[in-house]
């Protein structure tokens, strides 16, 4: 069980049941290696079809279109770079949006370091992608791939990515869709001809990321499928994240309509008890399980280390931290409040009870905060 007050869900879901009961249970059966022939080794590949077969119904697929990489990051960059080595006759160009998680835009960054272009398209205030400059810079010659996520990981705004498809596809542009944030929590919009999502964000282990291409489509990979890439997942850990995803997907529905109105509770409540806020994302086509709010005149690491003492850990997208330094690439292309930032994100354990206590100290902690400012 998670400790109480754990508000991010978003970086990493506590470890659903399922997947810890997958996990012991493939310990025992899946050690061997599932390319050999004898009986063991055709058990542990017993098991990783099932799994397959498990992560292809959830995504839509078949199951000789889905893929396990070491890592949501792996399969982030397996998808952008193989699409776009695959599509080189047709171009060098990726569009993507301002927002894509980092991911996603270290991906293009390698591309470009290669001598390809990378065109990232605006967003507007509430994160989402504009559809018109989408739409022109599509049409540009030597556009390769597009990449457009499903929903926000720092705000939760949802993106429309079915739209997106269609103009993707009228163009014939082959669309990359990463799902790491709604993969098991709602549905993907469809048209898209690559998806990626990360194990540990439904509730799966660390280390196990998933890769969809739908066959057909341009893409190519530096092994040969169905073939592992080379350090891919342990077989157990790959289990335990198929049989995650079958048990959230199968929640997802009665987990948003229990955490929709707590999101809505926490939007409602923070911009009416906490001076000088700015709850940032869309306020209803968004993620079930998260919301963003940036308050004036506090340091956001200060404001993290202040919850985390009173028990709550959350996540923040504002500004320097130890790895970045720099403000949220998300909050700046929204133009935004980064100060002060504060991401919440629920996950199946989070209870009334504990949003309720944080909803409670929040105004008291940013006082104290913003006390020590001088002048204030």
């Amino acid at each position: 069980m998670a400790h109480p007050g754990y508000f991010d869900a978003a970086a990493a879901a506590p470890l659903h049941p399922a997947a810890r009961e997958a996990l012991i249970a493939s310990l025992t059966d899946g050690w061997a290696d599932p390319e050999k022939l004898y009986t063991q080794a055709r058990r542990a590949r017993q098991l990783l079809d099932a799994a397959r077969g498990a992560t292809a119904e959830v995504v839509g697929v078949r199951p000789d279109e889905v893929f396990f990489c070491a890592s949501g990051t792996v399969a982030c960059r397996l998808a952008v770079l193989g699409t776009l080595r695959a599509r080189r006759r047709a171009g060098a160009t990726l569009i993507h949006s301002s927002v894509e998680h980092s991911a996603v835009l270290g991906a293009a960054q390698s591309h470009v370091e290669s001598g390809g272009t990378a065109l990232p398209i605006p967003v507007d205030r509430l994160g989402r992608v504009d559809l018109t400059e989408f739409a022109a810079t599509l049409a540009t010659p030597g556009v390769a791939a597009a990449a457009l996520m499903s929903a926000n990981h720092e705000v939760g705004t949802a993106q429309p990515v079915e739209a997106a498809a269609r103009l993707c596809a009228g163009s014939a542009v082959p669309l990359y869709v990463d799902a790491a944030q709604s993969l098991g929590r709602m549905p993907i919009p469809p048209g898209w001809s690559v998806l990626t999502g990360s194990a540990h964000k439904w509730g799966g282990p660390a280390g196990v990321g998933v890769l969809a291409v739908r066959l057909g489509e341009p893409w190519a990979a530096r092994w040969t499928p169905p073939g592992p890439e080379e350090g891919s997942p342990a077989l157990p850990a790959i289990v335990a994240a198929a049989a995650s995803l079958r048990a959230a997907a199968a929640e997802a529905d009665a987990e948003a309509a229990r955490l929709r109105p707590l999101v809505a509770r926490i939007r409602a409540t923070v911009a009416a008890t906490v001076p000088d806020v700015e709850v940032v994302g869309d306020p209803d086509d968004r993620l079930p399980n998260l919301v963003t709010f940036s308050c004036l005149y506090v340091d956001g690491e200060a404001l993290l280390h202040e919850l985390d003492r009173r028990g709550f850990a959350v996540s923040s997208g504002s500004s320097c931290t130890a790895s970045t330094l720099r403000p949220s690439h998300v909050l700046e292309a929204m133009g935004v409040l980064s100060h002060g930032n504060v991401r919440v994100s629920l996950h199946r354990e989070s209870t009334e009870e504990e949003v309720d206590r944080f909803l409670a100290e929040l105004p008291g902690v940013v006082a104290e905060l913003r006390a020590h400012v001088v002048g204030l």
